[in-house]
């Protein structure tokens, strides 16, 4: 027969360790969920090479995911708030299944643990961790307005409409810390899926002449006209900010949550899609049009970003100097403007 007891400790020391224990614990939390987060759109990125799902199914799984882990985040947060205040609350400690004191009666005794006089104690602590990680890594995600800048033309004069037409943007970082004592500066580098849309205002839609690109007005009224371009990138910012410096006997570490930051950078990649979707009206029939060709778009995308905000949560601007299309006789460059979140 076994008996187990669990002992509550209620000494003002130990109370102020398990707090201090649980403070640690919220990052160890963002830390998981992130890096839960990453291997799951790790593996909708193959699915997606495999052909097993589209682009736009893609897009889809990695939003819902992001939201998914998002979640996850604030109410574990929420649940270990609640045990610090009742902690603090009540002024005594709480243990958790971390440590365990049970005492045993009779012939069989535990298989684990240290047993002396039939008291048994029970630490089921995680593996060590290492004391001072210089590199994290994030899922970001960003989206917000898109237009193209024309030469000799300004944006209230656009070819395209500025609230309709959007950007989105999801992709993989990886933050280092530059100097060993100071985390004032961080090199943040990783890969990107990028989707650029522009609506045509005036009924009008791409059509491609040649070696030109050019907008011309379609044959009947147009319900929607919408061009993307799809790319992969690798963006690479200078990120600078403040830090708290976290340091323990275990471990150190500098915690940005909740703490100004500036990224500037820039980006280099491949346009992997370019389409063009049609949607309007016809013989009293509706029509929807997805059409996939080239457009005389330039294959290399490259340009400069930069972002700055406060936490996870940023004003986010890019823009390319690769023009859209090759060989026009205008050259249009992409620019976005929107929000980028760092999970």
């Amino acid at each position: 027969m076994t008996l187990n007891a669990q002992f509550l400790m209620a000494q003002e020391s130990e109370n102020a360790d398990k707090i201090e224990e649980l403070k640690k614990e919220k990052e160890d939390i963002v830390l998981s969920e992130k890096e839960q987060l990453k291997k799951g759109v790790e593996e909708i990125n193959e699915r997606l090479v495999k052909g097993e799902i589209t682009t736009d199914e893609a897009q889809d799984l990695k939003e819902s995911l992001a939201k998914k882990h998002a979640l996850n985040i604030e109410n574990r947060l929420a649940i270990v708030d609640n045990q610090i205040a009742l902690l603090e609350r009540n002024n005594a400690s709480y243990l958790s299944d971390k440590t365990k004191l049970s005492i045993g009666f009779g012939a069989r005794d535990h298989d684990d643990g240290d047993i002396l006089f039939g008291i048994n104690v029970k630490n089921t602590k995680k593996a060590k961790k290492k004391y001072d990680k210089r590199t994290y890594s994030d899922l970001v995600v960003a989206f917000g307005l898109n237009n193209a800048i024309v030469e000799d033309q300004s944006l209230d004069d656009s070819d395209y409409k500025i609230a309709g037409s959007r950007f989105f943007e999801i992709g993989l970082a990886w933050k280092t810390r530059v100097f060993k004592n100071s985390n004032f500066m961080r090199i943040k580098y990783g890969i990107s899926y990028q989707s650029n849309g522009l609506k045509p205002t005036d009924n009008r839609y791409f059509v491609e002449n040649g070696d030109q690109t050019e907008l011309e007005e379609f044959r009947v009224e147009l319900d929607k006209s919408k061009f993307r371009m799809d790319n992969i990138v690798v963006p690479v910012h200078f990120e600078f900010g403040p830090s708290r410096r976290i340091e323990t006997d275990e471990r150190l570490r500098f915690s940005t949550m909740k703490k100004f930051r500036i990224g500037l950078g820039g980006y280099a990649g491949a346009n992997i899609s370019t389409r063009q979707k049609l949607k309007y009206k016809e013989n009293g029939e509706r029509v929807k049009d997805k059409i996939k060709r080239d457009y005389n778009t330039n294959d290399l995308i490259y340009g400069l970003s930069g972002y700055f905000g406060f936490g996870d949560m940023s004003l986010y601007a890019k823009y390319d100097l690769s023009p859209i299309f090759e060989n026009a006789a205008v050259d249009q460059r992409n620019v976005s403007l929107g929000l980028r979140f760092d999970l």
